[in-house]
């Protein structure tokens, strides 16, 4: 009986042991910021944002200098004001403030109208590209046996990982998965 006890807690021991060998789980790292400034969706994205941002102001702008040129003919006009037409004067600067006024609330407006549509065009233009991409690593990550991947790209904003050895960088599997040049780098930010 003693014998069938020993064995019993040694076939245990081992079995835990081999358990916890298995459990031991692989980690990768990819640098998404590198895959997304590599894609051409994701460049062509971005030209489409940056022109409709340019639109926008070019909107805007037309809005403000209609503003500074009322705003310079009310001033003008305040010039001309004298005993003789003080009240035709002062009637007609009460309109051009009340112009004014209408007019900057109207530029407040589009500019927040403008904020609002670049943000609901870049979800739409980057929604399906952050997709893409999340496909792609779940699938590298899982052809790797893969049990985390940590992105690393710097400009996470909740990125707490500042240390990593080891490990496996998907990022150029991820490249390659989704088209891209594994050794393409990401291009400078602009200026």
């Amino acid at each position: 009986m003693r014998k069938l006890i020993n064995v019993f807690v040694v076939a245990t021991g081992l079995l835990f042991t081999a358990n916890m060998a298995n459990a031991q789980q692989k980690i990768g790292h990819v640098n998404s910021e590198e895959v997304f400034a590599n894609l051409p969706e994701s460049k062509s994205a971005q030209t489409t944002l940056e022109n409709l941002s340019k639109t926008k102001q070019a909107e805007i702008d037309v809005m403000i200098k209609e503003y500074q040129s009322k705003l310079s003919a009310a001033q003008a006009k305040e010039k001309t004001r004298s005993e003789a037409n003080k009240e035709t004067v002062d009637k007609e600067l009460q309109t051009a403030a009340t112009e004014l006024q209408d007019l900057q609330k109207r530029i407040g407006d589009a500019q927040t109208k403008a904020q609002q549509d670049l943000g609901t065009k870049q979800g739409e233009l980057f929604q399906p590209i952050q997709g893409k991409v999340a496909t792609a690593i779940s699938a590298i990550a899982k052809e790797k046996g893969l049990a985390y991947v940590f992105d690393i790209a710097n400009g996470q904003g909740g990125n707490n990982l500042v240390f990593w050895e080891g490990g496996d960088d998907i990022t150029a599997a991820v490249k390659t998965k989704l088209g891209i040049s594994a050794t393409a780098k990401a291009p400078a930010p602009k200026k």
